[in-house]
């Protein structure tokens, strides 16, 4: 039976998210979503992408955009923009870039990465009984009228109120450091911290079976927890 596979929050993350495949044994028959944040923070936001990049020419993924994705392509519109990158994060992606010990450069970022951020990525995506976005929506507003400080920037919580579509909401963005996905029974957030000590989580939302890698390599299985 095909999968509707859901991934969080990767951000640099590349070992865990080797790992996480492996266990997770996606084939072409699933569809998986990455959540967004595929950059910033961890050691390898290069490799993150060109994994990515290589999953998007063999399977059917949807890979949405994360407000780290926001921030590296509006770091190369001004030197503003850029000095806050850095300070979030910015400065381990750069650095993951750098043909040698010098400080990453924008230059230093290919041209192919800069162009799936672009065209290849999405805003949201939906389903007959779920949708999927990277942060948050307005519960009142239909999908394709949500602004971007909603899809991209705001966090989601335990009193979150069902969107407006009777569909299931899955997210990434607010950091659940416990490593374990927030449940509701509307909507699941399934950023669990990988970058410092938490888990890349990657959930079956048809079947609740979730599977999770971290950066030692590690892994570990089962269904997800009831809704709170």
């Amino acid at each position: 039976m095909p999968r509707l596979l859901a991934i969080g929050d990767i951000h640099g993350c590349s070992r865990a998210l080797d790992a996480l495949l492996l266990a997770v044994q996606p084939t072409v028959e699933d569809r998986l979503v990455f959540l967004g944040d595929y950059v910033d923070r961890g050691p390898d936001s290069r490799g993150v992408l060109e994994r990515l990049l290589a999953l998007h020419a063999a399977y059917p993924i949807v890979a949405l955009r994360g407000n780290h994705e926001l921030m590296m392509m509006a770091a190369r519109r001004s030197e503003e923009s850029l000095h806050f990158w850095l300070t979030v994060g910015g400065r381990e992606a750069l650095n993951s870039y750098s043909p040698s010990r010098r400080p990453g450069r924008l230059d230093d970022v290919p041209e192919a990465h800069w162009d799936f951020l672009r065209h290849s990525c999405a805003d949201w995506f939906e389903t007959s009984r779920h949708f999927f976005v990277h942060a948050n929506v307005d519960p009142d507003v239909e999908l394709r009228l949500q602004t971007s400080s909603m899809l991209h920037w705001e966090h989601f919580n335990q009193f979150s109120v069902p969107h407006l579509s009777g569909k299931v909401m899955l997210c990434g963005h607010s950091e659940q450091k416990n490593g374990r996905p927030l449940v509701l029974p509307h909507a699941i957030c399934v950023d669990t911290y990988c970058y410092a000590s938490g888990w890349l989580t990657c959930l079956d939302v048809l079947t609740g079976q979730m599977w999770q890698a971290n950066q030692r390599g590690e892994t570990r299985e089962g269904p997800l927890e009831k809704p709170a």
